[in-house]
């Protein structure tokens, strides 16, 4: 098993931070196709910073990779649940986004805050017919 985490502070910085963290640690594991994984991981910082990290806290960001699964999680401090947004919402759309591209999503709740996760399966690399 694979695993990295990084701590990032309540700043607009993080999220691209959080990024580039991910994209060096799927190269390391040589994880194929990371567009899909890298965007979960914005979504999923964005929704920390917006709504649970409180001032003066930050945010852990970590990946665990075992075998062909990948699974990202980002821990805040903050109150409250994630929820999928209603059609009418004007905003929310991130976990949307996450709940389409991930193989698996969640929350588990944590003292103090919550953790909002998401899991890949390794993408299939086609192998070359003979």
């Amino acid at each position: 098993m694979n695993l990295r985490e990084r701590f990032l502070p309540r700043d607009r910085r993080s999220v691209p931070a959080a990024r580039q963290f991910t994209r060096e640690a799927l190269a390391d594991w040589e994880w194929p196709d990371p567009d899909d994984l890298l965007l979960c991981v914005s979504e999923l910082a964005t929704n920390a910073l917006l709504h649970g990290v409180p001032p003066g806290r930050g945010l852990l960001l970590r990946l665990y990779e075992d075998g062909d699964v990948l699974r990202v999680e980002v821990h805040d401090s903050g109150a409250g649940e994630p929820r999928i947004p209603d059609a009418a919402d004007e905003g929310g759309r991130g976990l949307r986004i996450v709940e389409a591209l991930a193989d698996k999503w969640g929350v588990a709740a944590r003292d103090p805050g919550k953790t909002v996760w998401c899991e890949f399966g390794r993408p299939v690399t086609p192998q070359p017919v003979p």
